[in-house]
């Protein structure tokens, strides 16, 4: 009797039956670290821009504002001076199906308009971001003295 070495179709199907299960089990996984990787990226594009307001009004003397647009944030001076472009000198826009909504804790009226002030001193007015997308939601506080994010809520889809 000769012996032959190699592997019978059934040792190949077993294999390939285990290789199906380990990569079905994996894919969920897979799937929730890339929803995780687009809303992290949506937190980091407004935080780049909050610190580049922020930067600005320092660096420049000046107020800068955050304003909400329909499908945009832009980054613009509160005031312009003579001859100065009125485009924004940032913008993130914003993908589909996102929502932002802006809230000011601080706020005397109902309803304040929805620019964000940065004061040359740095500080800006206290506000809350929310966001909610089809990767997850996030909220955000953002400190008056320093402009940096506190994590209220991050959950993702």
């Amino acid at each position: 009797m000769q012996r032959r070495d190699g592997f019978t179709l059934v040792e190949l199907a077993i294999a390939v039956v285990i290789m199906l299960v380990v990569l079905l089990l994996a894919v969920p996984s897979l799937t929730g670290v890339l929803a995780d990787k687009r809303l992290r990226r949506s937190l980091d594009g407004v935080n780049k821009l909050v610190l580049q307001a922020q930067e600005r009004s320092i660096s420049e003397r000046r107020s800068y504002l955050i304003v909400w647009r329909d499908k945009e944030f832009a980054l613009r001076p509160e005031g312009f001076v003579q001859g100065e472009s009125r485009k924004p000198v940032a913008t993130l826009a914003f993908q589909k199906g996102d929502s932002f909504t802006l809230s000011f804790p601080a706020a005397i009226e109902e309803e304040p308009p929805s620019e964000w002030i940065f004061w040359p001193s740095g500080n800006c007015e206290p506000a809350i971001v929310t966001y909610r997308g089809a990767n997850g939601a996030w909220k955000a506080k953002y400190s008056a003295l320093t402009a940096r994010p506190e994590l209220i809520s991050y959950v993702v889809r």
